[in-house]
């Protein structure tokens, strides 16, 4: 069992609107394309399929939880992750949701 973490409740707070943040598949999306590293939103867009409008939504809300960062250059506007260790939590849920379905297809003789 890991080691216990003491956070106060302002801690805990925090914790608990950053996993809201990342419960939105359309974010995690936009995360999947900046793990290569910066890219422009029009090039996101291209990417993760969602329109700009939509995009920009989920940007501003990744932006706001300080996971992602932008710069301006000319009229074009990037985003990098802001926190690389965002990609640790994601590979450690994304690990445990694939042997969860692999177990699931297994039981269910497709596996």
């Amino acid at each position: 069992m890991p080691a216990k973490t003491a956070l106060n409740d302002d801690a805990l707070d925090h914790v608990a609107r950053r996993f809201a943040v990342l419960g939105e598949p359309s974010r995690l999306r936009i995360l999947r394309e900046l793990m290569t590293g910066e890219l422009p939103v029009g090039e996101l867009a291209e990417r993760t399929g969602l329109e700009q409008a939509n995009l920009s939504r989920h940007l501003q809300c990744l932006h706001q939880a300080g996971i992602v960062e932008r710069r301006k250059e000319g009229l074009r506007v990037f985003y990098h992750v802001a926190d690389p260790s965002i990609f640790d939590l994601c590979s450690i849920v994304c690990g445990s949701v694939g042997k969860l379905h692999q177990g699931v297809a297994r039981r269910m003789g497709r596996g």
